[in-house]
């Protein structure tokens, strides 16, 4: 029987913030707004317009700053590197069987650019989702396992009914992961292999 993963991906496989920070300070100038790329990057997780809402940017120009977003996105993505343990996290998965799933809420032509970028190999990519909006996609592609930095990762999979794994490795601290619904806290995907192996073997997944 296949089994699959799914991970999400803005800082939990890629480092995401200096490329969206240095985005979004260049439409902050276009725009004429005072907002700090680098803050709002910190942040990351929810949907642009809600980061860009909760920024105070202003309601009617969100729209057109999210197109202009994504059209200087390709330009940045170059900067973003993978997260430390991420290309041995999604071999571990791959190595032993298993289909690689990306759920996102990264609008996924954005989301496909970084995973090109990276040479991975992956079964599946879903984005625009958030929170417990990931779960349909989780079971639609079977996952068993969903790993994220956030709480609304950790929604998503507890609304899916999959098994949580939370990394540290963004803007949320542990025990929120935990109080989202977290199974597990990892400090990054560098721990992810060997606990794989023993969520497996304890499971029996195969």
């Amino acid at each position: 029987m296949t089994w699959t993963v799914g991970f999400d991906l803005d800082m939990t496989l890629i480092n995401s913030q200096p490329g969206v920070a240095k985005a979004l300070d260049t439409i902050a100038t276009e725009f004429g707004l005072p907002l700090q790329g680098e803050q709002i990057a910190a942040r990351l997780g929810p949907p642009l317009p809600m980061l860009l809402a909760d920024a105070g940017a202003p309601e009617d120009l969100i729209p057109a700053m999210v197109a202009r977003y994504r059209e200087l996105y390709p330009t940045v993505v170059p900067l973003v590197p993978a997260m430390p343990g991420a290309d041995a996290a999604l071999a571990a998965v791959r190595d032993r069987g298993g289909r690689v799933l990306v759920v996102t809420g990264k609008h996924e032509p954005l989301a496909k650019l970084h995973i090109d970028e990276l040479g991975w190999h992956v079964d599946d990519l879903v984005g625009d989702l958030w929170s417990a909006g990931k779960a349909d996609a989780l079971r639609a592609h079977g996952a068993s396992i969903y790993v994220g930095d956030h709480v609304g990762d950790m929604q998503g999979a507890r609304a899916a009914e999959v098994h949580a794994v939370g990394v540290t490795t963004g803007p949320c601290a542990a025990a929120e992961l935990r109080a989202a619904g977290a199974d597990v806290i990892l400090t990054s995907l560098t721990e992810f292999p060997s606990w794989l192996v023993n969520y497996r073997t304890a499971t029996h997944l195969s």
